[in-house]
């Protein structure tokens, strides 16, 4: 009988380590489908993009979706969850950051659409069979940014970011390096405490 499925959240600041740690989580879980949220945007990115590609492991599939996740992950995990437990055992979103940017500079999404999106994505989860490990940024913790477009995206991500943290069986804060597991050391959802 397969283990039941998990999804861990892993959410830090920059280079803390969170795609590296969800690569060594996935690695050893059977097939694995890596979907990368990163567009191109110019050299500097392009070079990023290319040694994240080259430092997963040649049997992980690739599904390289900026903003329609949820529909592409359908099309990949196939109709039916035997299709699913057939194709994948574990799912890596690498990250909700970027695609939360990508929505935004997409069509100019608003707040209720973000929320809409997102619980389509948790949706395809809760139909699946695999385990998933999501990676996001941490963007809450530092100064309020200047202009009304940062601050709009930092609002939309930190709701995002809550619920999967909400949904997560396990979140995963990295700072330098360095994993805390939110849940074991007492953290729960502002939702599950008592007024």
């Amino acid at each position: 009988m397969p283990a039941e499925k998990t999804l861990t959240l892993i959410i830090g600041g920059a280079r803390s380590g969170k795609s590296s740690l969800a690569e060594r989580l996935a690695s050893g879980s059977g097939r694995v489908l890596f979907v990368a949220t990163a567009q191109v945007g110019d050299g500097e990115m392009a070079d990023r993009i290319a040694v994240h590609r080259a430092a997963r492991p040649d049997a992980w599939d690739t599904l390289e979706e900026p903003i329609q996740i949820a529909d592409a992950l359908r099309g990949a995990l196939g109709d039916a969850p035997v299709d699913r437990r057939e194709r994948y055992d574990t799912v890596v979103i690498d990250c909700l950051t970027l695609w939360v940017s990508n929505l935004m500079l997409s069509d100019d999404t608003k707040a209720p659409e973000y929320d809409i999106e997102t619980s389509k994505l948790l949706r395809t989860y809760e139909d699946g069979c695999a385990t998933w490990i999501v990676v996001t940024n941490e963007v809450g913790l530092g100064v309020v940014p200047p202009s009304a477009s940062g601050r709009a995206f930092r609002d939309a991500l930190g709701r995002v970011n809550a619920a999967f943290a909400q949904r997560a069986d396990r979140v995963l804060s990295m700072t330098a390096g360095l994993a805390l597991e939110l849940r074991s050391a007492g953290a729960r959802h502002w939702s599950e405490m008592n007024p």
